[in-house]
């Protein structure tokens, strides 16, 4: 399976990574792209659409098709107790060693970020019953589940699995924490009320905090390093002081030995080192010393420090003559703008910012006229593909003796706050959204204990200021590498076939050509498959000239028609006959005669092998 490839559909995944973004708020932007592209392709490939762009299309007309995407996308891999190993490092090493720092009445915070159907949430709830007791476990602690699959987290929520999930548990603990409800096992009720399950984006999301331990196995692998670094240092704010993380083992923290000690590498287990805090770097004061033996008037000295001054200005500024000439263009305005040096002096009414992106003329003529400071605020701009806004200020310059002199513009740029603006009214809409929606749930789910359990769980997880978390869990290529590999060996075969088949018809064709006679096979039907060498030596007819070429209807000499009856009998008695004596005219216009062996042809459904040799009598000594 091919897979886009290029600037042009690097661009158009970016798209529709964007479109998905605001149509749904997935944020992908994370995601290391290789895996984002190869899982999108894959849909792409089931719905028989080969670009992204005409992806983003049937998204935009069937909303169905995002549920079906993103299960693609978010392949959700657990079990429970995953990596016996690892899990008994933590039940018999990690956890008694936690239980000891806390007191006895301390409650016991712990976060599973990317729980998927919630297997890794229960195996922590059984591992801390079997360590303190259910009943202590009951009161002491508490399980934040959280994912990003909404779908994911109804089933955790639901506390179903079916016998072959329960099948790395022993007897004891299935009997213990498990009851059949029909086909599927439900787990106990009692604990399942200590895990609060939520939606939770580990890369957007405030984290849970005051956690003592948290558990987030093979997730940070799919994500690229900017987005990884972020989601460490969010794991670093939710932990306590010598709190335990608990990650996978395709995942590392090579790069954080100040923040995270090493319990066990191999288990991929790590302790926040106490006491860590980040002093923030504050530069030393900046001393300017003047150049010696340079003596300035100061009066000139004042001049040049002032257009220094406003050379260096921050924002970008402008300052117009009465006539509306260019007097002054500033370091900011140069780079922001395009200006040069050149511009000052020539009118300002011929420059492209007079008028774009928003028209100045008009307004330093109000301005000019009603001798008034005007603004423009949030004047959008666009370089390329990036947009920027300017708060522009429009201010009029008088002389001492109340005379215009001239205008002053300047630029501020605002594109941070106008973005976090827009970013601060999206996120009240998707607040909004999500609060109807909350409301709609809860009117939905007040039918049964279970549903208003799962109203509670939301309330509690909006109070820890979370929503759930999105778990790509480990997949590999192994099928894909196993498929790879069958067909590496059929190709093997192939061509150790293709070259036998080679040899072999390369040995047949030599044994035809070193035959004197001339042989021809004749098909079933009567028609010229093979035509060797000694043919043409005694006919004068090549062989591309009779291949496929009714036998009959050949005109080189020999009478046909004579044969006609003999080659019929041995098509039907597949017996050998001959040989008959036929005159005949040789390539060279001889008369000879020849003599013709008929043998019957086993090979491509049958056929007829003749063999012509000239008659030993009338041969040339």
């Amino acid at each position: 399976m091919s897979e886009p490839q290029g600037v042009g559909d690097n661009e158009a995944l970016e798209e529709l990574l964007g479109f998905i973004r605001e149509a749904r708020g997935f944020d992908f932007t994370g995601y290391k792209r290789s895996t984002l592209g190869r899982r999108i392709h894959k849909r792409m490939t089931d719905v028989g659409i080969r670009s992204y762009l005409d992806y983003q299309d049937l998204l935009e007309t069937n909303a169905d098709e995002f549920g079906a995407l993103f299960n693609t996308i978010l392949i959700n891999v657990t079990s429970f107790f995953r990596d016996p190993e690892a899990w008994a490092f933590l039940q018999h090493e990690v956890v008694p060693e936690l239980l000891a720092a806390l007191a006895p009445d301390q409650e016991i915070r712990v976060w599973s970020a990317g729980c998927s159907s919630g297997e890794e949430a229960f195996s922590l709830v059984v591992m801390f019953a079997e360590a303190l007791g259910v009943e202590e476990c009951l009161r002491r602690v508490k399980i934040y589940a959280t994912d990003v699959d909404e779908e994911a987290l109804r089933e955790a929520r639901s506390g179903l699995y079916p016998p072959k999930s329960l099948e790395l548990l022993s007897a004891d603990l299935r009997e213990k924490y498990f009851e059949q409800n029909g086909a599927q096992f439900s787990f106990r009720p009692d604990l399942r009320r200590r895990v609060i399950f939520g939606r939770h984006d580990i890369t957007r999301d405030a984290p849970i905090s005051r956690l003592d331990l948290l558990v987030c196995r093979n997730t940070l692998m799919y994500f690229n390093v900017e987005a990884q670094t972020q989601i460490v240092d969010r794991f670093h704010f939710a932990l306590r002081p010598s709190g335990f993380l608990f990650l996978g083992k395709a995942e590392m923290l090579l790069n954080d030995a100040e923040r995270f000690a090493v319990v066990n590498m191999r288990q991929r287990v790590f302790r926040r080192r106490v006491g860590d805090t980040v002093v923030p770097y504050q530069p030393a004061p900046l001393k300017i010393r003047s150049g010696a033996g340079i003596e300035l008037h100061s009066v000139a000295r004042t001049r040049q420090l002032r257009d220094l001054v406003l050379d260096a200005g921050p924002a970008p500024s402008i300052a117009l003559d009465g006539d509306g000439t260019v007097m002054v263009v500033n370091s900011q305005t140069r780079i922001q703008f395009g200006l040069t040096a050149t511009d000052i002096g020539r009118p300002f009414q011929d420059l492209e910012i007079s008028y774009r992106p928003v028209e100045l003329r008009s307004l330093i003529d109000q301005s000019t006229h009603e001798r008034r400071t005007l603004r423009v605020n949030r004047v959008e701009r666009r370089v390329g593909e990036d947009v920027q806004y300017f708060d522009i200020l429009i201010q009029p310059l008088s002389w001492p003796s109340g005379l215009h002199a001239g205008t002053m513009i300047s630029f501020t740029d605002v594109t941070v706050a106008t973005q976090l603006k827009a970013e601060v009214k999206r996120i009240r809409e998707d607040l909004e959204t999500a609060y109807e929606e909350l409301q709609s749930t809860n009117e939905e789910l007040e039918t049964t204990n279970e549903e208003l359990q799962s109203s509670i769980e939301e309330l509690e997880t909006t109070n820890e200021e979370l929503q759930s978390t999105n778990e790509e869990l480990e997949t590999t290529n192994e099928e894909l590498q196993s498929g790879n590999e069958e067909l590496e060996t059929m190709n093997e075969e192939m061509r150790i076939r293709t070259d036998e088949l080679d040899e072999a018809r390369a040995f047949l064709e030599a044994v035809l050509t070193s035959i004197a006679a001339g042989v021809v096979v004749l098909d079933k039907d009567l028609k010229v498959r093979s035509w060797n060498r000694g043919a043409v030596d005694l006919w004068g007819l090549r062989a591309d000239e009779v291949l496929e070429e009714p036998f009959f209807e050949l005109d080189f000499g020999l009478p046909t028609d004579a044969l006609l009856p003999v080659v019929q009998r041995c098509l039907e008695t597949r017996k050998r006959s001959g040989p008959i004596p036929v005159e005949a005219l040789s390539r060279i216009g001889r008369s000879i005669t020849c003599d013709v062996f008929f043998s019957p042809f086993d090979g491509h459904n049958g056929g007829v092998v003749l063999m012509m040799e000239e008659s030993r009598s009338d041969a040339p000594e």
